[in-house]
């Protein structure tokens, strides 16, 4: 695997822990509220406004968003690396 390619790979880890991170904290509502689920609000929540507004909540409860933002996330990461190796 190429340098580039591992750091795609890496970055991706990276932004999709924080993701499930944020998603998690969403069950324990005073964890959100700290710095550090504010400091990931601040990372993750542009990235899922998109695909909220797409996707509404399921019963005005249960939020799916996340899950197809997680494989939108994975096709990026594939299609960056696809590019990559054209181009190598």
């Amino acid at each position: 695997m190429d340098r580039v390619e591992s750091y795609v790979w890496l970055l991706y880890n990276i932004y999709r822990t924080l993701l499930i991170i944020y998603v998690l904290m969403s069950w324990l509502p005073s964890v959100r509220e700290s710095y550090i689920g504010e400091l990931l609000g601040k990372l993750v929540e542009p990235y899922l406004k998109p695909f909220r507004r797409i996707i509404p909540p399921i019963g005005g409860v249960l939020d799916i968003s996340p899950i197809i933002a997680f494989f939108a996330l994975w096709f990026v990461a594939q299609g960056l690396i696809a590019v990559i190796g054209m181009f190598a």
